[in-house]
């Protein structure tokens, strides 16, 4: 694999990498948090007048066409920032149900929106008392004329409640479907919260709702295959997010321990602590790697880009409790205060490794997958 970036991949990162640096400061996104959305409008204009939105899209579709790369460069810098707009949950998540499942019609009429900055769209797929990388729903679809009846209750909608659109997944006769549902038709309720990092989430409850037959994304029963290959690329995605909190987290520990004094000098002299932060950047540089390995992965081999991809999870659930922690320590009480901003990286660090299956569920794939490089 080739791991050395083009000289247009370095001109994006460094592009959006200096946009967030010089207008997503930690007190721009605590104004986001606490306005009624829960993240900037203005700054969700700008990365969609930056063409951000429209990268992973088809060119026929009116985006970019960019790969797995451009992706992980994105979604670094995002998560360099703790940006909490709903980059994931529109353009990677539900986006990536569209590129893989919706036909030419449906796309033309929701991408020009998403690409203009103009349609929020969210993936309600969740259930209560169900595990988070399931492929399976318990919310029924059932024919109803020309249509489709939708009945059924979904948790943890990322982005859930500005959505105009909702993507829900249905158990149909024939297997697991996939819905495109209007978020304010008859008999769709939303309660919006916050995840426990921040991030808007929301509670679908949908109670007889009537969709056309052209609601339904692919084929009914071809729902779990499209999810399958969009949650790989989500995963990816969320592997790279974590590197940019990681390097973030690191950055501000660095920092921290070159200018807190302590007996006269700073407490970066001492050894222990010098030991400490090298360790962290040793599991930084390690999640690295396996950013640009998942990324590369996506237009692959489906055995391998699984494998790489679980690999890649399993590792930065691991690398992130660890950078996290480490941060927290070294920093003392300030760690862990609302005002800080290592603290949130660290509760989104512990979100991410909780979306789309932990540490756990990833080495147990990968054991089933026979390992990274299985045995021939």
């Amino acid at each position: 694999m080739d791991f050395e970036l083009t000289d247009e991949q370095k001109m994006l990162s460094e592009t959006v990498t200096r946009f967030v640096a010089e207008t997503y400061d930690f007190s721009k996104r605590e104004h986001a948090l606490r306005s009624a959305d829960g993240w900037s409008r203005e700054a969700w204009a700008a990365l969609a007048e930056m063409g951000l939105l429209g990268l992973p899209f088809a060119e026929e579709d009116g985006g970019f066409g960019g790969s797995g790369v451009e992706m992980m460069l994105i979604m670094e810098a995002l998560g360099r920032g703790l940006m909490v707009e709903p980059y994931f949950a529109t353009v990677v998540l539900a986006g990536g149900v569209l590129r893989h499942g919706a036909s030419a019609a449906q796309r033309a009429a929701i991408v020009p929106g998403v690409i203009a900055g103009e349609r929020i769209l969210a993936l309600a797929h969740d259930e209560a008392g169900q595990a988070r990388h399931t492929l399976a729903a318990r919310t029924t679809a059932r024919p109803a004329g020309d249509g489709w009846i939708i009945d059924g209750a979904k948790i943890a909608v990322i982005h859930g409640q500005s959505a105009g659109t909702l993507i829900v997944s249905a158990t149909t006769g024939e297997g697991l479907g996939l819905f495109l549902v209007d978020a304010r038709a008859d008999g769709v309720s939303i309660e919006a919260t916050r995840g426990y990092d921040g991030v808007p989430v929301a509670s679908v409850r949908l109670a007889g709702v009537a969709v056309g037959a052209d609601a339904l994304i692919g084929e009914a029963g071809t729902g779990a295959a499209i999810l399958d290959r969009s949650f790989d690329e989500a995963r990816a995605a969320l592997v790279a997010e974590a590197v940019g909190a990681m390097a973030e987290t690191f950055d501000i520990t660095v920092d921290y321990l070159k200018t807190r004094q302590q007996f006269g000098v700073a407490i970066g002299s001492f050894q222990a602590l010098q030991h400490r932060a090298v360790d962290m950047l040793m599991q930084l540089e390690l999640s690295r790697s396996m950013a640009v390995l998942a990324a590369l992965s996506l237009d692959g081999d489906a055995d391998q880009r699984r494998r790489n991809i679980a690999a890649a999870k399993a590792q930065i659930g691991k690398s992130g409790r660890m950078v996290g922690q480490e941060a927290v320590q070294m920093h003392g009480a300030i760690g862990i205060t609302a005002e800080y901003k290592v603290g949130h990286a660290f509760k989104r660090l512990t979100a991410i490794d909780a979306l789309l299956g932990d540490r756990d569920h990833h080495l147990a794939r990968l054991v089933e997958l026979g390992g990274v490089y299985p045995a021939e």
